[in-house]
């Protein structure tokens, strides 16, 4: 999928996790599938505390529904780093502001909306929020390099 500033209408086939999606887009018989990366977030990992209820929370919303990627970058694991809306909704806020992900701080830039919404949930103690100490993914990775 090239980078482009327009939207794409694609399926959603897979969710890996809190974070990560499987896209089919294409038309008249020519599909191509993607794996999509949310832009400015972090989800815990798959074996991480809350790391199922992440994914479980981004499968309910986008999981075999269409969803608009507009592509921003690729990353180093060559996966499309993208803008995703499922269902009307922005799929990077409804994570963090169901607390199932964090504000990628590394990656944030352009995505200071996010911060509110990560700050209510963390106050009002919304999922991964109601651990006193939650450990974010990019600290969890850490002792793996």
């Amino acid at each position: 999928m090239p980078i482009a500033a327009t939207a794409l209408l694609c399926l959603v086939v897979g969710v890996a996790d809190g974070d990560t999606l499987t896209v089919r887009c294409g038309s008249t018989g020519q599909f191509e599938q993607v794996k999509v990366r949310l832009s400015g977030i972090d989800a815990p990992e798959k074996a991480q505390p809350f790391g199922q209820v992440s994914k479980a929370s981004l499968s309910s919303l986008c999981y075999l529904n269409q969803a608009t990627i507009t592509p921003k970058a690729t990353d180093r694991y060559h996966r499309v780093v993208a803008d995703v809306a499922c269902q009307g909704q922005d799929a990077g806020q409804h994570q963090v502001s169901h607390g199932m992900a964090w504000v990628y701080d590394r990656y944030a830039k352009g995505y200071s909306n996010l911060y509110p919404l990560q700050s209510n949930a963390r106050t009002q103690r919304i999922g991964l929020w109601h651990d006193p100490s939650p450990i974010p993914p990019w600290d969890w990775r850490r002792p793996a390099r």
